[in-house]
């Protein structure tokens, strides 16, 4: 029985380590998005987390007579990162990102964090709808 316990037990939290690594660390995607940022606050109870959203542009679905949201929500884990961002809202941004399987708390509530700013689009050159 001491033998089971010396072995089994170690084994257990190797493979718990693992699951928890797999499910809340290992990095699912990358990628960047681009649209106009809508906002970034820094939200929370217990962890303050930077949250955003960008408006992307287009209405392209999947499906046939069905709406897709053209929202992108994203997390920021870096302060200097949200700061910058903090200041371009209501601009054209492209964002890159990393995907995770799952967020934690003290990392943000979605599973897209945002690791840089690729372009920030000053000036308003995109046509708007008359309407």
């Amino acid at each position: 029985m001491k033998k089971f316990l010396k072995i089994g037990i170690p084994l257990l939290i190797l493979i718990l380590a693992i699951v928890i690594w797999w499910r809340y660390y290992f990095v699912f995607g990358e990628g960047v998005k681009a649209g106009n940022l809508n906002f970034v606050v820094k939200k929370g109870y217990i962890f303050k987390t930077w949250e955003g959203r960008i408006i992307q542009e287009g209405f392209k679905t999947p499906n046939p007579n069905q709406m897709q949201s053209n929202e992108f929500e994203f997390s920021v884990a870096e302060d200097s990162i949200a700061q910058i961002l903090e200041r371009y809202s209501g601009k054209f941004v492209e964002l890159r990102y990393k995907e995770y399987l799952n967020a934690i708390p003290w990392r943000g509530n979605s599973n897209f964090v945002v690791t840089e700013i690729l372009e920030v689009e000053k000036t308003a050159d995109h046509e708007t709808l008359p309407y």
